[in-house]
């Protein structure tokens, strides 16, 4: 069976004047702080969400 590709996620913007929308996927994805990076199995659902913040995120495949 074919290990599931795993995603890190890196916030490099702040997300302080932006829509309350942008500050709540963040806290969906385990983003808090500034340049904090988290590792997330890929899915459909985990990319909508980096799609919804893409101007606050960094992402690379792991």
């Amino acid at each position: 069976m074919a290990k599931a590709k795993t995603l890190k996620i890196t916030q490099i913007k702040s997300p302080i004047g932006y829509k309350q929308k942008a500050k709540t996927t963040l806290k969906a994805l385990g983003l808090r702080k500034m340049h904090q990076s988290v590792e997330q199995v890929d899915s459909p659902v985990l990319r909508g969400m980096i799609n919804r913040v893409n101007y606050l995120v960094k992402v690379e495949e792991v």
